[in-house]
């Protein structure tokens, strides 16, 4: 009779506990995200949260690694758990890590402007913005120069065509953005500019970030100028400049297809002369012959 062998093959403790990490931190992502977006609780232990979780995220992809080996030196089971762990790891820190290259060269600025020495004030969002947020006053001198040494090609919008609508174009992209709108005054007549105010949220973790766009006549034209704020942190990754780019590129092009808001100025026929009664006309009055003037005469056809 012969007596079969069977060898129990152990499982890789470390894959195990790689999988059971990155399933924790997946979690804990999606949980402060959920909180980011929805405002139910405070947002810098979300934040702190999110952080922890791409912590928790490198841990599982270290001890996914080590299993690895241990799998391929002592001939354990968990390759699959290993490499779910590896898959949940590269998915939380993809986007993270792609963010944090793109802007190891940016400056750590959080407010960005179109016009750093007079910038938008903010009104209502002033009012609205939390405590424990950024202070609402622009940084100054120093941001000034850092933002233009980054972002030089931030400046104006300035058009030939009248404030009110610039003011539209302007309303007409943020409202297609669905931006939550605050405030919106537009230019008339004894308000020298325009304001709109709102809130735009970042794609992924619905950060909420401050934006103003103000309208003011300039040289016989209107100027548009933009300012975007974050609420938190002092690094903003680039998104307000992003966001203040594109904001001026579509203003522009809406611009073109906006129709002139006031009319056209209206030429009154001139009244009658005075010691003229009413409803007669005057006759031009007839010119010597002998005193014509050279360039009075008539000139001949040729």
């Amino acid at each position: 009779m012969v007596r079969r062998i069977v060898f129990h093959q152990g499982t890789s403790r470390l894959a195990l506990w790689a999988r059971r990490i990155a399933l924790f931190s997946l979690a804990a992502a999606i949980l402060s995200i959920v909180i980011v977006h929805s405002g139910l609780l405070e947002i810098r232990p979300a934040l702190v949260t999110f952080g922890a979780s791409l912590a928790l995220a490198i841990l599982a992809l270290v001890l996914a690694f080590a299993a690895f080996v241990s799998i391929w030196k002592d001939g354990l089971i968990g390759m699959g758990a290993s490499l779910g762990a590896i898959s949940i790891a590269i998915l939380l820190l993809a986007y993270p890590t792609y963010i944090a290259v793109k802007a190891r060269n940016l400056p750590w600025i959080y407010d960005i402007t179109t016009d750093p020495i007079d910038p938008p004030r903010y009104d209502t969002l002033a009012k609205a913005r939390p405590r424990d947020a950024n202070p609402i006053v622009y940084a100054g001198l120093t941001a000034a120069e850092l933002q233009f040494e980054a972002y030089p090609d931030i400046e104006p919008l300035d058009a030939d065509i009248d404030t009110r609508t610039a003011y539209n174009a302007s309303l007409a992209v943020i409202n297609r953005r669905r931006w939550r709108l605050v405030e919106q005054r537009a230019p008339e007549q004894g308000r020298l500019e325009g304001r709109i105010e709102a809130v735009a949220r970042t794609p992924i973790m619905g950060f909420r970030d401050d934006v103003i766009v103000r309208v003011k006549a300039f040289e016989g034209g209107a100027r548009v100028d933009i300012r975007s704020s974050s609420r938190y942190g002092s690094f903003d990754l680039g998104t307000n400049a992003e966001r203040v780019r594109r904001l001026i590129v579509d203003i522009e092009a809406e611009m073109g297809r906006q129709t002139p808001d006031e009319p056209a100025p209206i030429v009154r026929p001139k009244g009658p002369q005075k010691g003229t009664p009413k409803g007669q006309k005057t006759a031009p009055k007839p010119t010597p012959k002998g005193n014509q003037q050279p360039g009075n005469q008539p000139t001949a056809k040729r």
